[in-house]
């Protein structure tokens, strides 16, 4: 891979930073700042979005066609990259575009591309997943949720928890078990649910973070035929696809660089000793290794399908590093993040990052068990320390 900038992610950025100064974007990002300056813990960043997508700008790697202008995978990263450092919150963007979009452009119908896909590009639709459950966590082949057939279409029913943004969102990418077979892998199926719909019900869950975890109750909500993703029943495979597009590490690795950042912007050649430089060397290296880790994924996106191993080693350091950077900034900076002179606002960003930390290394699959896709790989005759040459991971 070619770690270097190309002058067509050069000129993007440049452009990026000018969308950011224009009075829509840049008001739109004026209100969001007031909002978490009063406290609110999830402001509604729809407005900024719809204004930054009037470029162009929020889909990047899409086709013209959906809204998109067709650039590879890493000018799109490029464009998020700085978007993000610019002030923009990305997780609605990165759930409706990089994990429901991306999905629908590799496994959805043509009829399901021109429905959903322009909508999400422009910010006229928003999209969220509907995987975990009650009692099931992260094993998803253990889901219990349901879709039964009903004339011309399937009634769900079941609940959903630890979604986010699901009251932000108009459709929800749901995994339920629409039959039995003689492993628990089979049997499920991935619908596009209406989350406006009847029998659909959204709540949060009480979380440290800002970013609230969803309960989505489904009773027994109707859902026509054409909303179902690939065929009845194989939706395991989707899936599995669906979760290595997850854990590219792109925005955890973006987390991990702007907490990186605010923990040095409160210190000085008078407050900083050789051991805390020396801890700032080795935090700042694992940040960089982290953002090559994940654009080395976004560079396989551009390939074909995401390795699962390649995915799971990316987002277990992204992960992993984002938390412990999160975690370190609090030991820099004292209680209150007051210990070295912080400036409120950078203060405010690591308060938030300690809170949300935990949550970094169990949301998209554990750490535990990224540990465990890439220890089921040593057999493998392309990974590095495997069966064979280690040639290709």
């Amino acid at each position: 891979m070619n770690f270097g900038e190309s002058d067509a992610e050069r000129g993007l950025r440049a452009e990026v930073r000018e969308v950011l100064r224009t009075p829509p974007v840049r008001g739109a990002l004026d209100e969001l700042a007031r909002a978490m300056a009063a406290g609110e813990r999830e402001p509604d960043v729809r407005p900024l979005y719809r204004a930054i997508a009037a470029h162009r700008l929020f889909a990047a790697s899409w086709p013209e066609e959906y809204g998109g202008r067709g650039v590879s995978h890493l000018e799109a990263a490029a464009v998020i990259e700085e978007l993000v450092r610019g002030g923009m919150p990305d997780m609605l963007q990165v759930l409706s575009v990089q994990i429901v979009g991306l999905f629908l452009l590799e496994a959805g119908s043509p009829a399901q591309k021109a429905r959903y896909l322009p909508a999400l590009a422009s910010g006229e639709m928003f999209a969220t997943v509907l995987y975990t459950e009650p009692e099931v966590g992260s094993d998803l082949a253990s889901l219990r949720a349901t879709a039964v057939r009903d004339g011309e279409g399937y009634r769900l029913s079941g609940t959903k928890v630890f979604g986010l943004k699901s009251g932000m969102s108009d459709i929800g990418l749901c995994a339920v078990r629409t039959g039995t077979g003689t492993t628990k892998y089979e049997g499920i199926s991935l619908f596009l649910v209406d989350l406006h719909a009847d029998g659909v019900t959204r709540g949060n869950i009480a979380s440290l973070a800002d970013e609230q975890y969803d309960r989505v109750e489904l009773d027994g909500v109707w859902v026509g035929a054409d909303t179902l993703l690939g065929a009845e029943g194989e939706g395991w495979s989707l899936l599995t696809r669906c979760l290595a597009i997850e854990r590219t590490g792109l925005d955890y690795s973006l987390k991990a660089a702007r907490w990186y950042d605010a923990t040095l912007s409160g210190l000085t050649a008078g407050t900083a000793d050789d051991a805390l430089l020396e801890e700032a060397g080795r935090y700042g290296a694992a940040v960089d290794a982290a953002r090559l880790l994940a654009w080395n994924s976004i560079s396989q996106l551009g390939r074909g399908p995401l390795d699962p191993t390649s995915a799971a080693i990316a987002k277990y350091h992204t992960s992993e590093t984002a938390q412990q950077v999160a975690y370190w900034a609090a030991l820099v900076h004292g209680h209150g993040y007051g210990l070295r002179g912080l400036a409120p606002g950078k203060a405010a960003v690591l308060e938030a990052g300690y809170r949300e930390g935990p949550g970094l290394t169990l949301s998209a699959g554990t750490s535990e068990m990224m540990l465990e896709l890439v220890a089921s790989s040593f057999d493998r005759p392309d990974v590095i320390g495997g069966a064979g040459d280690g040639s290709r991971v």
